[in-house]
């Protein structure tokens, strides 16, 4: 099976006033970047190293290819360049208060259609793992408490199955219609 290759921007550097994880060298991939039919894309916009570090590790153990914004312009390119199957973000990115996350405000304003491909999950230290109710204010698939990070992995492999189920439907249709096959 032959690769599909996804052009992927590299950031701009004009924002030096906080170091970032990739300036730290965590996440770090060239410009080209290749993605197969079987990769599971993962896009990461977490500010704090040390949850950068057990994230990445996290995802990279489950199979997934990681990928890591360095800032709002960064992930807005990547997220719309590419169906990232999961995109997680820490309520602080990049920000100092939760509000001036402009990441988490785009991604809870985005029509459906441009973010049903992803299941979306945001880590915090201000909310409650896997509480329903929060992650539906929030318009993410799930919340995880920085606290528990350790159970990331359980939490991550839930939350996919569970969207994958509750989508599955859809995707059959929408494929089907793609491939002319609906009347």
């Amino acid at each position: 099976m032959s690769d599909l290759g996804y052009k992927a921007s590299r950031p701009s550097t004009g924002d030096t006033s906080m170091t970032t994880a990739r300036e730290q060298g965590v996440g770090q991939f060239e410009e080209y970047e290749f993605i197969s039919p079987s990769d599971k894309p993962a896009l990461l916009a977490l500010s704090s190293l040390e949850t950068m570090a057990n994230v990445q590790t996290i995802c990279l153990e489950l199979g997934y290819k990681v990928h890591v914004a360095s800032n709002h312009e960064d992930f807005s390119k990547r997220f719309l360049a590419m169906n990232y199957q999961l995109v997680i973000v820490e309520e602080l990115f990049a920000a100092e208060k939760v509000e001036d996350n402009i990441i988490l405000a785009r991604l809870q304003n985005m029509p459906m259609s441009q973010r049903r491909h992803a299941t979306l999950i945001l880590i915090g230290e201000h909310v409650h793992s896997m509480n329903a109710m929060e992650a539906f204010q929030q318009s993410v698939h799930a919340v995880v408490n920085k606290s528990d990070i350790s159970s990331l992995g359980q939490i991550i492999s839930k939350t996919t199955t569970d969207n994958d189920v509750f989508l599955h439907t859809y995707r059959e249709v929408h494929e089907a219609g793609s491939r002319g096959e609906l009347r």
